[in-house]
């Protein structure tokens, strides 16, 4: 089992959140006060346009949100509304869609001028503006809460058959209020844990809610969480063994008790998460945490082109409007088998790290037989098992070429670390 540690600092604009396993980089969390995220922010909008064409609309999110563009809310992500009904497992309306169901027309659903309740499931890029969803999702770390729905879904990591409604069964139980999904890694938890986070996140959902109905919209009601809270989310039922923070006083100042960071992460802790109060501390040594661990330079390295292989050979990794290719050079070391296999694991780190979205496409050193290239896929695929973002991998072209979709979320590394 590897050691985690969170390791957390403020760097001028950015606030950083360092997982480390064994003391090497494994996830990276970045805020930038520049240029913020939305991802996961819920917000009470208003309809702007009916797109008909696009079969979506385009939803106000108000002044000085998302760099004054609009959200493109498609029609297969409209749910009910909750703003006139208290009952959030109740039967869907008529002007409503049930997920997986072929969506109404837009013009069916929703009219110009009308308050939708959303939540930014995919930041804005270049002249496109955030992606919505009224399927609004609470993460925990053990637990997500989706109050719209009805049901107690189980992850499809946490076995099959009885094992699964077994599972489903306890969950009932414990939560309150409907539509739950338990995530991988919860089943070991503790009753008393589950049902803390559960009440937790049903409160959470009930003041967005309440908030919703009290006031006009476009308006912010929920922001998405900081990187050091999505970093410990991200990590589940993995609990760090120290949580860092590094929080310097401001500049010329002279810093007085807990800076703002830890101060913040102690009471999401408080309320989300009490079994990591104990492992959260102040960083107290006069060297910066990251240069003490030199993540620094791992952060640099992240922005290389070329990146080379624990045992020999290199990647190339470039970005093109349509997509990402990752190249693998086997260096000078003679069985492809190896190479690859030494490749495959470090792709996975690599889009984590850089947070690479959309269609990738890796050419792997030629291979002399078809069970070795079975056995690349087979090692790619299990190594982005354990992303928290939906990672796909299709299989092997006639080209040989692996291709593979990863779900966009929040801003590429490069984009938020550009002068």
């Amino acid at each position: 089992m590897s050691r985690l540690e969170l390791l957390v600092d403020r760097d001028g604009p950015l606030t950083r959140a360092a997982v480390l396993a064994d003391g090497r980089l494994t996830d990276l969390h970045i805020d930038h006060a520049d240029r913020p995220s939305l991802l996961g922010a819920v917000i009470l909008g208003r309809v702007e346009r009916i797109a008909t064409g696009l079969n979506g609309a385009f939803v106000d999110l108000g002044d000085g949100l998302s760099g004054g563009l609009s959200g493109l809310l498609p029609a297969a992500d409209v749910r009910r509304p909750v703003l006139d009904d208290d009952a959030p497992h109740s039967r869907p309306h008529s002007h409503s869609n049930r997920p997986g169901a072929k969506p109404a027309p837009i013009g069916a659903l929703l009219r110009t001028g009308q308050p939708v309740l959303v939540q930014v499931k995919a930041d804005a890029t270049g002249s496109k503006g955030p992606s919505l969803t009224m399927d609004i999702t609470l993460p925990g770390r053990f637990l997500v809460h989706a109050p719209l729905g009805r049901d107690i879904a189980v992850s499809k990591r946490l076995g099959s058959g009885p094992e699964r409604a077994a599972l489903a069964q306890r969950i009932e139980q414990l939560v309150t209020g409907a539509g739950w999904i338990l995530r991988a890694g919860a089943a070991r938890m503790p009753d008393e844990l589950l049902a803390a986070e559960s009440e937790a996140l049903h409160l959470q959902w009930r003041a967005i809610r309440d908030d919703a109905r009290a006031g006009a919209a476009p308006r912010l009601l929920h922001p998405g969480p900081d990187a050091p809270t999505r970093a410990l989310i991200e990590q589940g039922a993995a609990v760090p063994a120290a949580i860092l923070v590094d929080d310097p006083a401001p500049a010329g100042g002279i810093r007085i008790g807990d800076g703002l960071l830890l101060s913040g992460l102690r009471d999401w802790c408080g309320r989300h998460a009490p079994d990591l109060l104990p492992r959260l501390g102040a960083h107290r040594e006069s060297q910066r945490l990251f240069d003490l661990r030199d993540l620094d330079g791992a952060i640099a390295e992240l922005l290389d082109v070329r990146v080379p292989l624990p045992l020999g050979g290199s990647l190339v990794i470039e970005r093109t409007e349509a997509l990402t290719v990752v190249d693998v050079n086997a260096g000078e070391r003679g069985n492809p088998l190896e190479v690859n296999l030494d490749a495959a694991a470090e792709i996975a780190r690599q889009l984590r790290l850089r947070n690479v979205g959309g269609i990738v496409v890796v050419d792997f050193v030629n291979m002399r037989s078809r069970g070795d290239a079975e056995r690349v896929l087979a090692a790619l695929s299990q190594a982005v098992e354990s992303d928290p973002v939906q990672t796909q991998v299709y299989g092997m072209s006639k080209l040989g070429l692996v291709e593979l979709t990863r779900a966009r979320r929040g801003t590429p590394l490069a984009a938020l670390l550009r002068p």
